[in-house]
């Protein structure tokens, strides 16, 4: 077995990191005249605020004008106020809406280009782009450790991946105070994006042993702690918990990257508004029935390690979680019928399919909705 790992972030983890620590980490990395990203949520209830005061005067401006699952028209405008303002830096607040914007941001301000030429491979990046420090303030995407963005392109009614070595952030702040009252459905949903990462990392055909390892440790603490947080929102030992298992599973699938679960989200969000981390929920339990038995088995063996008997078993317990959660298990609960399922499979045609460990042919994902529905 052949294989290589790169980890460019370097990562602060602690409850408190952000307001106490984050002038001293701008300042430690040379930086001045940063700009704010962050999800409207923050401009409300004051963090935005408060991260500007933490920076010491190194944030001199805010940028707010974000949709969940960030649109073309966000990061292009975000990239034209960048290049007006001179902006050195960028700081992402919020959850995987913010980092994502942010990631192209940095690297398409040092282009006039419009993001929509790279998400369907007209151009490329060059190796210019600002330097970005990602405050994740959910336990759901791994943003913070990735070099993929995921950008909606809502005139074309698609949601695609850009991923290039520009995006990798320099500095992830990790502070799980900041996921403290964080509603339910969020945690839910952030949770069960946790858990299809690391898996899909697993079972990936592009897998190696540091981020199997790092999938192995994140299903587990998923299991311990995700219903703790989905309980008391203000459990801070559970918070810390999943801010690792989010950590860990965003380092589990940087490298192998993710396969079917995250490419059948794609238009579960952009066509059915379904939040991407129930997205990959819906059938992240059947692409496990579906993988148990490749690779040797190996998908045996983790569930053992997690303390199930079999991947039949852990697929059983994958789906009760998401009952026992809140979480929309099938697809006509989405509003999805049976009349949708010939095109809802043409559109999950994506490349990082073809990394899934069994080969996913149309007649595949046909029967899986069917049953889903």
């Amino acid at each position: 077995m052949s294989w290589s790992f790169s980890l460019p972030v370097r990562i602060e983890f602690g409850a408190g990191k952000v307001s106490g620590e984050l002038g001293r980490l701008i300042e430690g990395e040379g930086l001045s005249n940063g700009l704010l990203i962050s999800d409207p949520v923050f401009i409300k209830n004051g963090l935005a605020d408060q991260v500007v005061e933490a920076s010491k005067g190194r944030i001199t401006g805010v940028f707010s004008d974000l949709v969940p699952n960030p649109t073309v028209e966000n990061v292009d405008t975000c990239s034209g106020l960048v290049r007006e303002r001179g902006y050195e830096f960028l700081v992402c607040l919020g959850g995987g809406s913010s980092l994502d914007c942010g990631k192209a941001v940095g690297s398409l301000c040092k282009t006039q280009d419009s993001i929509r030429e790279y998400m369907y491979g007209k151009k490329t990046f060059g190796p210019g782009h600002l330097p970005l420090i990602a405050i994740p303030t959910t336990a759901g995407t791994g943003s913070e450790v990735t070099m993929v963005a995921v950008i909606s392109d809502e005139e074309n009614n698609k949601k695609m991946p850009v991923g290039t070595p520009n995006f990798y952030p320099d500095l992830a702040i990790l502070d799980p105070r900041l996921t403290l009252s964080l509603p339910p459905s969020v945690t839910a949903s952030c949770g069960i994006d946790v858990l299809s990462q690391a898996l899909e990392g697993y079972w990936s055909r592009n897998h190696q042993p540091v981020c199997d390892a790092c999938a192995v440790r994140a299903c587990s603490l998923v299991f311990e702690y995700l219903e703790r947080a989905y309980k008391d929102e203000n459990d801070l030992e559970a918070r810390t918990a999943m801010c690792e298992a989010s950590l860990l599973a965003g380092i589990a699938f940087a490298a192998p990257k993710t396969s079917g679960p995250h490419v059948c989200s794609y238009p579960l969000t952009s066509i059915y508004h379904v939040p991407h981390g129930e997205a990959c929920g819906i059938t992240l339990d059947s692409f496990l029935r579906l993988n148990k038995d490749a690779q040797g088995g190996r998908l045996h063996q983790l569930a053992k390690m997690i303390g199930r008997q079999d991947a039949c078993e852990l697929a059983d317990d994958i789906l009760a979680l998401k009952q026992r959660a809140g979480l929309r298990c099938r697809l006509s609960e989405a509003g999805i019928s049976e009349g949708n399922i010939p095109s809802l499979v043409k559109e999950c045609h994506h490349p990082n399919m073809a990394l899934n460990p069994v080969e996913v042919t149309d007649e595949i994902l046909d029967a899986m909705f069917r049953k889903l529905l």
